[in-house]
């Protein structure tokens, strides 16, 4: 299995490389970029990345302060700040565009006492946000790392606004009781909105960012870190040095092979993760030293589109929508943690369920504009319509809607015991549904770090010069991740590594 996935990854990126002219920098630069997106995104329905430029080959340098290995939102996050510090820092990417599995990100970015949630009236304080998160890791969480994160999310979200990015549309997710998450201001998906306005940060502080640029090793000399080794255009192998690395390669979502040595049960899952995402930081860190924790503990988001394994994000349900067996009944709290919205459909016969959602919901998310545009979605003009549509029973789904609108407007769900996500009823013509079931999300295991994020070896020393950040670290989410919580993550933690790095290579 191993070796097909790698002959299939060396395949994508072959095609993806003759397209893309290997970023030569000649006269036909802009026109293999286009068609090099293009590809990625009929791969991955990803187009967050699309206005990226990358740095050409030509102009990599033997030496860089800090080397950063992954472009996801922890990885330009630590760029940027090491940048401000004074350093010159490098990104290595080893897929064709960047982004990682941040282009893929939906929802938006939790955060607790911030100036969008004071403006709007929204009362929500950091212990509140730690307690609800603790609660839905199952109080497994890494506590001290915990408590940096919420105390930090609010200067986030200020960050980003003070370089361009503005996440002031706030809504909720599943296992929070208060308006938290942070969206950008029209309501679209966070992800691709991040990666453009992180990539254009990048742009304009020039901070040099490789693709095709896959990272095989981290090198260490007299027991520090001094480098790695980077295969460019699966070609050309370099050493390349540096005072210090950070590792925000993301998690191992996509490499069945590492989840069913954890996790046989979930074998024939499909996963929402980008092709890129296989586990490679954790393994370098493993060689050098570093440890894991929790790498048994995976996220099967309940709401993914089966045929072409995408989330559907948990903001449908957050501004309103519910969901229903083939039956045309609710059957469980839609806006109760993923674990336990995953199992509730699991206990149905086919395993699947569809999402019930009206006009005021689609105009509120417009990350449904894009499930449209992938034929995701199944409109109806009246209930009875889109109950034929998705053969279920016409006069049980009216009944349905109908006990929830009334819900609504008692403010009581007598039938789950749902609390939020009932600020608007499904009243709304027309009426659309979406297809779903569970899929492997997120791997809530990884290298252990501190909340310098120093990677610790098996006795809790920091390895000297040594950084990561994101999903690749573990300990932060406990059993189970917050909808929300994984792009706070890798702000909150990508930041500090950028700081953290370059205090430690001033420091030399």
């Amino acid at each position: 299995m191993k070796k097909t996935a790698a002959a299939a990854l060396t395949l994508i990126l072959s095609v993806m490389l003759v397209i893309a002219g290997c970023g030569n920098g000649n006269g036909n630069e802009k026109q293999s970029k286009d068609n090099e997106t293009s590809k990625v995104e009929k791969v991955e329905g990803v187009s967050g990345a699309s206005e990226a430029s990358y740095t050409p080959y030509d102009q990599l340098k033997d030496k860089y302060d800090i080397i950063i290995i992954g472009s996801g939102g922890a990885g330009m996050s630590a760029a940027l700040e090491a940048k401000e510090k004074g350093l010159n820092p490098v990104i290595f990417e080893k897929m064709p565009v960047v982004g990682g599995n941040t282009n893929k990100s939906s929802s938006g970015m939790n955060a607790s006492e911030t100036k969008f949630q004071k403006e709007q009236g929204i009362k929500d304080s950091n212990d509140l946000f730690y307690e609800e998160s603790l609660k839905g890791g199952h109080g497994t969480n890494n506590k001290e790392m915990l408590r940096f994160f919420v105390d930090n999310s609010a200067s986030a979200i200020e960050w980003l606004d003070s370089i361009g990015i503005r996440l002031n549309n706030i809504t909720i997710t599943g296992g929070m009781n208060e308006k938290r998450t942070h969206r950008p201001e029209d309501g679209s998906a966070v992800g691709q909105y991040l990666v453009k306005g992180l990539v254009k940060n990048l742009q304009e502080k020039g901070i040099p960012l490789f693709v095709n640029a896959d990272v095989k090793e981290i090198t260490e000399q007299d027991g520090k870190i001094n480098g790695v080794k980077v295969l460019f255009n699966q070609a050309d192998e370099k050493n390349i040095t540096s005072n210090a690395v950070i590792v925000t390669t993301g998690g191992f979502g996509a490499n069945m092979e590492m989840i069913t040595e954890v996790r046989p049960d979930l074998a024939g899952y499909v996963t929402t993760n980008q092709i890129g995402s296989t586990g490679d930081g954790i393994k370098m860190i493993e060689k050098v030293g570093g440890t894991t924790v929790d790498m048994d503990q995976i996220q099967v988001h309940p709401t993914v589109q089966q045929e072409k394994s995408y989330l559907i994000g948990e903001a449908v349900r957050g501004e309103g929508a519910l969901l229903i067996s083939s039956e045309g009944k609710r059957f469980t709290n839609e806006m109760d943690t993923r674990d336990k919205v995953t199992a509730a459909i699991n206990t149905l016969p086919e395993k699947a369920a569809i999402l019930i959602f009206d006009s005021g919901v689609k105009t509120r998310v417009k990350a449904i504009e894009q499930y449209e545009k992938m034929g995701f979605v199944i409109q109806g003009d009246t209930i009875g319509a889109l109950a034929k549509e998705i053969n279920v029973p016409a006069e049980q789904l009216q009944t349905t809607l109908d006990t929830w609108n009334s819900a609504v407007k008692n403010k009581k769900d007598a039938e789950f015991g749902r609390t939020t996500g009932m600020d608007n009823d499904l009243s709304g013509a027309p009426y659309y549904a979406i297809k779903i079931g569970p899929g492997i999300h997120y791997t809530m295991g990884g290298v252990v770090i501190n909340t310098n994020t120093e990677v610790l070896n098996k006795a809790g020393a920091a390895i000297p010069g040594l950084f990561a950040a994101g999903e690749v670290t573990g300990g932060l989410h406990g059993q189970n991740r917050i909808g929300g919580n994984s792009v706070a993550e890798i702000i909150i933690f990508g930041r500090q590594a950028g700081i953290k790095a370059a205090e430690f290579v001033t420091a030399q």
